[in-house]
């Protein structure tokens, strides 16, 4: 193992063979590594283990966020046809705030380790703020485009899959990993307890899920239901037609031959589907956001979407949609004072109190 006294370069090379990679998801090591040679290594890996300071780290993550990383890392010499600092335009687009913390995070992890290891006596990239990133942008679907994504979908051979992205937020991978022996259709409940990931080495992987908290039991929507039901049958179908060719996998959504379906395959024909209901271009994961962002819509409390979309913590939940509930918020606030405006119907309203409060549309 490198010493103190060796170079932070020799170190985190130590750390991602030897430390992380018995520790994270061999996706996740990925990133990391790509992380680790892209930045940590060019930015701060002459430098000693033991004389890295804060002030060494917060001057090169300063540095990161005006530096163009076409020039930073001779991205545009290696063009074809050079189009940024080699051509003497420089586009001058330095790294997100989301990717600036998330290369501050990946060395508090390594640094945080030689802590462990006794080999410095503090981790100095704790003592660095970064400031919090807002969270990524995302483009949830209106009760309006739900409705019109699921008329859309009855045709699909994947009708169940996207039924049950939309109604109950699963994940991709959690949704590609789901097992018969998952669901109990009489109970109407299905364990989610595994995700399907195309790795490195091994392709298309099942392995558990996220967090701990995201292995959990959910109850399944009654037009989900039925559209399992209805995609069992078709599944059964397809394996008669296949015969010796079919592949055994117990995968409740799959190839017409049995085998795992590809994230990037279903990618495809989700840009396919959306295409063909007119809709605009979202991401599949923005189906798990407008789940959430409906039913926070229709007033469904925050804990009941933190265990439904398996967050392992319900800060994380209030973070992400803190727009949709600030919304509400205004909506509420609005309606108050327009009731005290309105004595009148601040009576009539009163009268009317036995009913339920008005929601927002529910997707059918």
């Amino acid at each position: 193992m490198p010493s103190a006294q060796g170079s932070v370069s020799a170190y985190l090379t130590y750390w991602l063979e030897n430390v992380a990679v018995h520790h994270l998801r061999e996706n996740t090591h990925t990133r990391y590594t790509a992380c680790v040679h892209q930045h940590l290594i060019p930015g701060l890996g002459k430098k000693k283990l033991a004389k890295l300071t804060a002030k060494d780290v917060r001057t090169w993550l300063n540095q990161l966020r005006t530096a163009c990383q076409c020039c930073a890392r001779s991205i545009d010499a290696r063009r074809d046809q050079p189009r940024c600092c080699d051509a003497g335009t420089c586009c001058s687009k330095p790294l997100s705030p989301l990717t600036l913390a998330y290369i501050h995070s990946v060395l508090k992890s390594a640094l945080e380790h030689a802590v462990r290891e006794e080999e410095i006596m503090r981790n100095v990239a704790r003592n660095v703020r970064t400031g919090t990133p807002r969270p990524r942008r995302f483009e949830p679907l209106t009760a309006d485009e739900a409705r019109q994504f699921l008329t859309a979908a009855r045709s699909n051979r994947l009708r169940a899959l996207y039924e049950l992205a939309l109604r109950t937020g699963l994940r991709k991978g959690e949704l590609l990993g789901l097992q018969w022996d998952d669901v109990d259709l009489s109970a109407g409940t299905a364990n989610i307890r595994r995700t399907l990931q195309r790795t490195q080495t091994g392709g298309l992987t099942t392995l558990p899920t996220k967090t701990r908290a995201s292995e959990r039991r959910i109850a399944l929507p009654s037009e989900g239901i039925h559209s399992l039901k209805e995609h069992r049958e078709a599944q059964e179908a397809e394996r008669q037609a296949a015969a010796e060719g079919w592949k055994d996998s117990g995968l409740v959504f799959t190839t017409p031959a049995g085998g795992p379906i590809d994230p990037a395959n279903l990618n495809r024909s989700f840009r396919a589907l959306l295409d063909r209901a007119g809709l605009r271009r979202i991401r599949f994961h923005d189906l798990r956001h407008s789940t959430a962002t409906l039913l926070l819509e229709q007033g469904v409390e925050l804990v009941l979407i933190k265990e439904l979309l398996g967050h392992a913590h319900i800060g994380a939940t209030a973070t992400v949609y803190a727009h949709v509930r600030l919304r509400l918020q205004r909506d509420a606030v609005d309606l108050l004072g327009h009731t005290l405006h309105n004595p009148t119907e601040a009576t009539t309203g009163s009268d009317a109190s036995a009913g339920p409060p008005p929601c927002a549309t529910a997707v059918c």
